[in-house]
């Protein structure tokens, strides 16, 4: 892909009062609790002091931000009121008549978009599920089905149907799509080239999920927040709402399956998350996006994390220190290199070009990628393999190093090598965090292909390498 033109200027990390020592030490307690990350951008007054990408990925990709995207959504509900074509107190059931239910309870005829921003409905646990299954075919006629357990207003629960509806209100008092707004208003503006979003099947983007930014576009946008939403000479977002969308509006309580996290305890504002320093925008596997308004610091993470319980707890500890304390140039090209050697390890083991193999897929396993019985053919080729999958798809498969490949869409970028009579490749699904590790074992006649972890959007691999992904709006 080309090099998009640079968002935000660059220094050395002394130039704007950070240790590299600081940051090299949040990448040693990364390493050492094996959280896996593919980038990182540390940006102080205004500069970017710490960037990398562990390769395969690369600054020029977008990634997949899953519920980081609803940091965006409120950021376009804050441009529509500011044009005076939606207000805080404007109801769902005013904006959007035709997805009223026949039998629609006061309560829900009562929701504003101030109940969806805070996501204070009045549900006890995120209804989309529950809201999808009541109307297949109109999430906001489910979610205004769905019984409440207390009154509205007084109680958070993170609830990703409410920004789908929230998405939707926008498209009707605009006339745009959520996307095409938000390139109009915000991307474009700030000189970002490229925005993918994931849809649902109608063709609407998710709202809750879906968006794929570069690292630094996130940070560029958490910049934009920190300066009270100018850019350059351009105020983009209106400064009261960035105030407004950043303040706490309720109580947040430990969610079922969510790891205990202390920056999830602050509270909640429009869409951001309180921290413990400053708020951030967070999406699932660890994408963040990280406001330190304190200490004029944003912080850009994304990866592949399954247990998030320690972050952005890092960040305070090994970071915070050292701000305001510099380091010599020496100690601060030291730590470039190191950001610029990251990467992870192809899969080890032989080139062995002469050897070919064929299998039968065997996906007993719940994070199986592919459905049971899929043929899986290795064939050598110059300097690593095609990958057959069936009738689906290829794959080219490089040897120490990553193939890119683009079968249904949506990049690939994959590396292999023989283990003895197995062969072994890792394939990136490289905008998003996810890969899928395929084992072919040749005397067994069989090959497995399991996700390092499942999308939320379910274990099919067809469904993501097509771009854009389109599915029913099923995200947790």
């Amino acid at each position: 892909m080309s090099a998009q033109r640079a968002l935000l200027p660059r220094s050395a990390p002394a130039a704007a009062g950070v240790s590299s020592r600081a940051i090299g030490a949040l990448l040693d307690r990364l390493e050492a609790l094996s959280v896996e990350c593919h980038s990182l951008m540390v940006v102080r007054r205004g500069q970017v002091v710490a960037e990398g990408w562990w390769a395969p990925y690369t600054a020029e990709r977008p990634h997949l931000l899953y519920s980081l995207t609803k940091s965006f959504t409120s950021v376009a509900v804050g441009l529509v009121i500011a044009d005076g074509l939606l207000s805080l107190d404007d109801r769902v059931v005013d904006v959007l008549p035709d997805h009223v239910p026949d039998e629609v309870s006061e309560q829900a005829r009562r929701l504003t978009v101030h109940h969806l921003l805070s996501m204070t409905a009045g549900h006890s646990a995120d209804s989309l599920d529950r809201a999808w299954r009541l109307e297949p075919g109109d999430l906001v006629k489910g979610f205004l089905r769905v019984p409440f357990s207390g009154p509205e207003g007084v109680r958070h629960t993170y609830d990703n149907a409410t920004t789908f509806i929230l998405a939707r209100m926008v498209e009707r008092v605009t006339g745009q799509g959520l996307p095409e707004l938000l390139d109009e208003r915000l991307f474009r503006p700030m000189g970002i080239e490229y925005a993918e979003w994931d849809r649902v099947a109608s063709g609407a983007a998710f709202g809750f999920h879906g968006l794929h930014l570069t690292t630094e576009a996130v940070a560029a946008f958490g910049e934009l927040l920190l300066r009270g939403g100018t850019w350059g000479d351009r105020q983009l977002i209106p400064r009261d709402w960035v105030d407004l969308a950043t303040r706490r509006h309720g109580d947040t309580l430990p969610l079922p399956d969510w790891s205990h996290n202390p920056d999830f305890l602050c509270g909640y504002g429009y869409q951001f998350w309180l921290s413990r320093h400053g708020y951030h925008g967070h999406g699932a596997f660890g994408q963040y996006c990280v406001v330190v308004p304190s200490h004029d610091l944003v912080i850009v993470v994304t990866g592949a994390v399954e247990q998030e319980d320690g972050l952005p707890g890092l960040f305070w500890e090994r970071l915070l220190p050292g701000l305001d304390s510099v380091d010599s140039a020496s100690e601060d090209e030291l730590l470039a290199d190191r950001l610029r050697r990251l990467s992870f390890v192809p899969v080890p083991g032989s080139a062995d070009p002469g050897h070919s193999a064929k299998a039968g897929l065997d996906a007993s396993a719940e994070s199986s990628a592919l459905p049971d019985g899929t043929t899986v053919v290795v064939d050598p080729g110059a300097e690593g393999w095609l990958m057959r999958f069936g009738s689906f798809f290829d794959v080219s498969v490089g040897y120490g190093e990553w193939r890119e490949s683009s079968p249904l869409g949506r990049p690939v970028m994959a590396t292999g090598a023989w283990q003895g009579d197995t062969f072994v490749a890792d394939l990136y699904v490289i905008t998003t965090p996810h890969r899928v590790r395929v084992v072919v074992d040749v005397d067994a006649g069989t090959a497995t292909a399991r996700w390092n972890v499942v999308p939320l959007t379910g274990p099919n691999l067809l469904l993501h390498l097509r771009s854009p992904l389109m599915t029913r709006p099923d995200v947790s």
